[in-house]
Parts: C-alpha cells; structure tokens; sequence
C-alpha cells in the first residue's frame, strides 16, 4: 500500500512505491522458498482506518474462508496497521488460522524475541502516527491563521503553484470560469425570488457546471453544494479552521453587503420553516389552522395555486389535514388571509398610557442598577487598595527579618488570590446593564401602531415583522381568531390586559407567577428572566436594529448577547439592593433568565 501522494507524483498508475515495495517482497519470498499465489495492492491509502482498506479486508477474508494461505508478507509492520488495537486484532485472526506474519525488512517472527520486537514496533507505529497527525494539525492551524486556504480550493476558485523568491508556493486564484456564475448565484439569491433548486437549475442552464476529477466528470452543481455555498463566508474573504475565522490571502467574489442580504433570506426562510419550491408568499409559514389547535393538534396552512377554465390565477391558503381527511377547515383566499392579517395588527397594540408607564419603570430600574453598580466599583477599588497597603506592609517586614520568610510568602500568596478576585468582580461591574432594556423599548415603538407599520410594508418587511412578533397566526375561515406571541411581546401584553383590568384582586390573580409564590407588581413581571448578571452566563438574544428603510440587516453572525438583570425579585429594601445588585452575595442566588429573542428589521417610518 501506499499514500495518496506517492501515487500522484509519477506517471505509473500505482506510482513510485508500490513497485519498491514489490520488489522487496518477492526478494524475502525466493529468500524463504515460499510461492507467491496472490497479491494485494492498496495505492492511495492509509492504513489508519482499517475499516476503509477494501484490498485488506478482501486478504482476510479469503484467509479466512479458502484457508489456502500459511504466510501473509508485507514491506513493513506499518503496513498492516498504524494502531496497536487494530494490530493486535489482526494478529489475533492470523494465528486462529495458523498464518504467519511476515515483514520483509523487520525482524519479526514466532520466536520470543521477534514477537517482543513486533510489540515495539506496533507501539512505535502508533506514536508516529499521533505524532504525525498532530504535526499536520498544528502547521494546518499556522496556514490558516496567515490566511492560507487549506485543502481544495471551493467552487470559484482554483488550487494554483505561484513562484515567489525561487520556491513553488500552493495557494488558489480565481477561476475565470466559474467565478462569474458564482457571483451571479449571490446576487440572484438576494433577490429573494429563486429557491435553492430554481437557483441550482438557472445556473445549470447558464452553463455552471462542477469542476472535473478523474472519477467524475463536470456536472450540474447540487442543491445541497449550493447551499454550503452561499452560507461560506470564504468568498467574503475569510478561512474558517476548527470554528476559528480568519482573514483569508484569496481575493474576495463578493462584498459584504450581498453576503448579508443572503444571510438575511436564508434566516427568515428557515425562522419560517418554510419549504421553498414553486408558490412564494411573505405569510408561508406563519399560518396556522385553528381548527387543528382546538383539537390539539397544530398545523401549518399551506398555499395553492389554482387556475380556472379563463386562465385566472387563484391563491389559497388550506390546511394540509384536508389531505387526509381530519380537518375540515374550508380554502381561503390569499387577498382575504392578508386584509385578515393587517386588521389583525390593531389587536396587539400598545396603548399610549401603558408604553409611558413601563418606559417610566424601567428607567427607574435601569437607574438604580447603575448606582449600585457604581457603590460595588466604589467598594472593590477601596479594597484592592487596602489590599496593596498591606503587601508593602509584609514586603517591608521581610525586609527587617521580623518574621519567617515561609509565613511572609504564605500571606503574600493569600493578598495575590484576592487581588484577583477583586480584580475579576471589577472589571464585571463594568458591564452595560441597558441591553435588555433596549429591546423592550424596540418592542414598545414596534406595536405603538403596528397596523399602519405593517401597511407600509413591502412583502420582505412584512415577513421579518411577522417572524419576530408572532410564533404563529392561527386561521378559522377568514379571519385571524387567535396569536402565538413571542417574547417579551406576550409578557409585555400581560402586564397590559392585567393593568386594564379594574380590580386589584382580579389583577393579582391573572399576574404571571414564580413558583407558588405571590404575584409580582407590573414591573417584576416585566422584567422577570431577562438577566445581565456578571455572574450569570449570557443567553444569545438578537436586538432588533434601529428601524429605517431599505437598509439591510447585520448578519447572524455580528450580533453580541445581552441581558437585563431583575432587582425588584428579590424582597430587600433600596440600600440593601444598591450593596447587593451588583453582583449576588452569598445567600442572594442569581436566577437563570428565559432568552428573549427578536429579528433584526428595518421598516420604513419608525
């Protein structure tokens, strides 16, 4: 056997050696007396993975099965496996046959001696192969941090030899090509009105077709290798390596702002679960029948086109349980589903009094977390001070010999630990703790009035207000009877129906609760879960972008976490909040919060 390089570089089909080796073992046969009745060649192969070596596993088993075979010879041990494991395993069915082993340049056999060395050389094998394979691993890494392409070059793009200062350097170009059809397939993309296979077929027709190996011939790009495609932010420029990114050497196909408003369209599609093929509309995946929901079941709406005896074109949205008979749900017409929708958005506004109110609130909260986080500052900076007092204190009594040496270090060792920790609490009251109230305050301007938003609206704008309001909207005939809402859409129209409600004792008992607890005030159930504690992990949250049209959206990957940490759960007066808020003592424990998720829009006239 022999590697994949080996075979490549030289003109004979089983390169340069194979033949070595072959020679080799013939030689050690005539020097034994042994007949040669069969061989077994493996060009391009590894014998890592022994799972992968057909020839091999086609030597065992007719060891196995014709029982022909009294000596199996190789060029080296390495040969047969590169793991003690699979070694001894092998060597395990060879002797339940009575076949001996044989290497042609080693000193292995049945003597005590030689299966001591056939041990060594197994363990050997296996370190350098580890040792190998971490060495790759670490010189890959090293390419790919200078900006380095490993492997082949994607579609586009070609593996080229470049001569810089006298040495043959491996890098990629741009493929005159394809990289054209690449571009295109972006740029068609981002138009919003191709589905991946559509795509797939225009470029096909086009005359994109796949780079040939010598296995496979140039074909039609698939719609799974389209998808890798527009998701690979290699053609913005950067080289991904074990879920690292850096910037790339290559020269970039497209500019940031494509791959963007690409990223965009593959997010809304998939938030929608959304099957793409031939029907497009900004309200697929978002429907959802109501007669279903009653009867415990949830599904999807799904759209038909329809054309009449004249040639008019018909949309409807229908339940897919019609199919088979359980729901009994009538087709409505596309133009009716939308008129539903629009007039729908009147039902989830906010009221004027109740956006100023909580906006009160949470600038109270928001200003009381800052000043405890400005006391908790004030505090930790007292103490590293008082802390460096007292190093100068034991650096001078080391100085004099007033005391053992091995207690000065001890209390020396002690001061660094909490210098530390001081350290560390200091830099995390140093968070911004108004990220969670940002996204609410978006949440309010979203629904002061979302009906004449979403009028303002084009299909695209639609979709993403729709995704980030609603988990579903659910349909009985023509009208929208019932909402899904996400958060903290659906808390913050809690607290709204319960501060509409005219009595006390009525709102007490349809406040959202903790455990078995009292009802929370308007402002614990507000902020309830949403968490920015130093000491609390971060959830992944989404924070809508200021409003405006046509910009496009930051992709997936630019946006950080944030949380809002909730004071007003625990029952403690002002002074003890402003100590404790900062960072929980012992005794106060941090609650873990919901993650409260929303899509990054730009609407127009917000």
């Amino acid at each position: 056997m022999s590697s994949a390089g080996q075979v490549k570089t030289d003109y004979d089909p089983e390169g340069i050696s194979i033949p070595a080796q072959r020679v080799v073992c013939l030689r050690k046969a005539d020097q034994l007396g042994l007949t040669i009745i069969d061989e077994y060649i493996e060009p391009g192969k590894s014998a890592t993975e022994m799972t992968k070596r057909v020839a091999f596993q086609q030597m065992l088993t007719r060891v196995r099965t014709l029982r022909d075979v009294d000596y199996v010879i190789v060029y080296k041990l390495s040969r047969v496996a590169r793991n003690r494991l699979d070694d001894a395993m092998v060597m395990a069915d060879l002797r339940k046959r009575n076949v001996t082993l044989i290497s042609a340049t080693e000193s292995i056999d049945d003597s005590p001696v030689g299966q001591l060395m056939h041990g060594i050389l197994a363990t050997f094998n296996e370190y350098q192969s580890r040792e190998s394979g971490a060495d790759i691993a670490y010189k890959m890494s090293q390419k790919a941090k200078n900006g380095g392409t490993l492997g082949r070059a994607p579609l586009g793009y070609i593996n080229v030899f470049d001569r810089f200062e006298g040495r043959e350097i491996r890098t990629v170009a741009v493929d005159p090509e394809r990289a054209p059809f690449v571009q295109v397939a972006f740029e068609l993309y981002a138009t919003g009105q191709y589905t991946l296979a559509d795509l797939a077929d225009e470029l096909f027709d086009r005359g994109l077709r796949t780079r040939p190996t010598a296995r496979y011939p140039a074909k039609q790009v698939s719609v799974s290798k389209l998808s890798d495609m527009l998701r690979d932010r290699y053609y913005i420029g950067y080289i991904a390596y074990k879920d690292e990114e850096f910037k790339g050497r290559h020269e970039p196909l497209i500019d940031d702002g494509l791959c963007e408003r690409v990223q965009e369209i593959i997010e809304t599609r998939a938030a929608a679960g959304e099957r793409r093929r031939v029907h497009h509309h900004y309200l697929k995946g978002s429907l959802f029948c109501e007669r279903c929901r009653q009867a415990g079941v949830t599904q999807r709406l799904i759209l038909q086109r329809t054309i009449n005896a004249r040639d008019t074109e018909y949309m409807y949205f229908f339940c897919r349980n019609r199919q088979d008979g359980t729901c009994q749900a009538p087709h409505v017409n596309v133009i009716h589903i939308e008129d539903a929708v629009e007039q729908h958005y009147a039902r989830v506004c906010f009221s004027p009094t109740f956006v100023a109110d909580i906006r009160t609130h949470i600038a109270e909260t928001i200003g009381e977390e800052e000043a405890a986080a400005r006391l908790l500052h004030r505090q930790l900076t007292t103490e590293l001070q008082v802390l460096d007092a007292g190093e100068e204190n034991l650096l001078e009594l080391a100085a004099d010999g007033t005391l053992p040496q091995a207690k000065i270090k001890a209390k020396l060792r002690d001061i660094e630990r909490q210098r530390q920790h001081l350290k560390k609490r200091l830099k995390e009251t140093g968070q911004d703790l108004s990220e969670g109230a940002r996204l609410i305050e978006v949440c309010l301007k979203l629904l002061e009035n979302p009906q004449e938003l979403y009028r303002r609206c084009d299909d695209d704008q639609r979709r993403l207000l729709n995704q980030s309001i609603f988990h579903g909207l659910y349909v009985d005939e023509e009208r929208i009877a019932e909402h899904d809402l996400k958060e903290p859409f659906a808390r913050l129209h809690a607290v709204q129906a319960v501060r509409q409600q005219p009595q006390a004792q009525n709102a007490n008992r349809s406040l959202p609760r903790t455990g078995k607890g009292p009802a929370m005030d308007t402002t614990e159930v507000l902020l309830k879960d949403i968490d920015l504690t130093p000491c609390s992990s971060k959830p992944s949250m989404v924070v809508a972008a200021p409003l405006q049209h046509p910009t496009p959206s930051p992709p997936p990957w630019t946006t950080k976490p944030h949380r809002l940490r909730d004071n007003h759960r625990n029952n403690i007066n002002h002074a003890d909040r402003s100590r404790m808020s900062a960072c929980p003592r012992p005794g106060v424990r941090a609650r873990a919060g919901r993650k409260y998720t929303a899509c990054a829009l730009h609407l127009p006239g917000v």
